[in-house]
């Protein structure tokens, strides 16, 4: 099983990442996926959900409005769409997959919102 996330950086404020992560070993499809983020010194926390077949999302809400979670199973790979970004955004960003009592984590890109 591999989570592989790619797309962090450095970026301004007010500006936009698209966070990707790529699955595999794993039926894809009949996974939630989320995204998690962890701060320097802070607890790790939900940032988005998605359900298996993306009929259902839902956010953390320091996130609402500006982060935007999809999924594509043909090409087992979940998106985390990230605008309006703010220093307070900067984070280890994770990606997870969960199935009742399976699951899994990536090894988490880096996302520095910074002038």
């Amino acid at each position: 099983v591999q989570l592989v996330e790619s797309g962090g950086g450095l970026v301004q404020p007010g500006g936009s990442l698209r966070l990707s992560c790529a699955a595999s070993g794993f039926t894809f499809s009949s996974y939630a996926m989320s995204w998690y983020r962890q701060a320097p010194g802070k607890e790790r926390e939900l940032v988005a959900r998605i359900t298996g077949a993306g009929g259902s999302t839902n956010y953390g809400d320091s996130v609402k409005g500006r982060f935007t979670i999809s999924r594509d199973n043909a090409k087992n790979t979940v998106y985390l769409q990230m605008n309006s970004l703010k220093p307070e955004d900067t984070g280890v960003y994770y990606c997870y997959a969960r199935r009742w009592a399976y699951d899994y984590w990536g090894q988490g890109t880096q996302v520095t919102v910074s002038s």
